[in-house]
């Protein structure tokens, strides 16, 4: 029997993002961003308010990274989340993190997360129903060493997922089942 609960602000799980742009001076700022999703095969979607330099910067710069956090950096993605780009303005030096500039967009790649996704910015959708940033994937790479037959080893990743309900971030892995290929032993 299920019991009703409070309701959160999100559906679990929620991907753990990390989005890296410039900031004015050219330091490097990061957010934590667990509300993101793909709308298309090359566009996503991020869901936050101007309120965030994060938005201010991409607005500024026109281009952003996307990271896929993982389990190896799950304090530094974490810090990313709880300290200001308002307040701190070299926080991937601080986490003692390096980038390399992006040569597709005004944006720096984090060298030490396994995904970057290099997008330009497109539009900021601020009404009511409005989803916020939304960008286009220029690129997207991956470290070899999580490759395998050419594409993303989901397994070697160790990506991060957030859960809203307690607070608590989980790796994600272990597959279990095919996707498009299970669902017809029912029928």
């Amino acid at each position: 029997m299920k019991k009703q609960i409070e309701t959160t602000e999100a559906i679990f799980p929620m991907p753990v993002l990390l989005i890296s742009t410039y900031n004015e001076d050219g330091s490097v700022d990061v957010m934590n961003a667990a509300w993101g999703t793909m709308l298309d095969r090359d566009m996503v979607a991020l869901n936050l308010t101007e309120t965030h330099k994060t938005v201010e910067n991409i607005k500024a710069r026109k281009g952003f990274v996307i990271h896929i956090a993982d389990a190896k950096h799950a304090a530094e993605a974490d810090y990313f989340g709880i300290v200001s780009g308002h307040m701190v303005t070299d926080k991937l030096a601080r986490a003692g993190m390096t980038f390399t500039k992006s040569e597709l967009v005004d944006a720096p790649i984090i060298n030490e997360l396994p995904i970057a996704m290099e997008c330009s910015f497109v539009e900021y959708q601020s009404d009511d129903t409005g989803l916020g940033v939304i960008g286009k994937v220029l690129r997207t790479s991956v470290e070899e060493a999580n490759l395998k037959d050419g594409k993303v080893d989901i397994d070697s990743l160790e990506a991060i997922a957030f859960d809203p309900y307690t607070h608590g971030y989980y790796k994600v892995g272990g597959r279990v089942g095919e996707a498009f290929a299970d669902g017809r032993k029912i029928k």
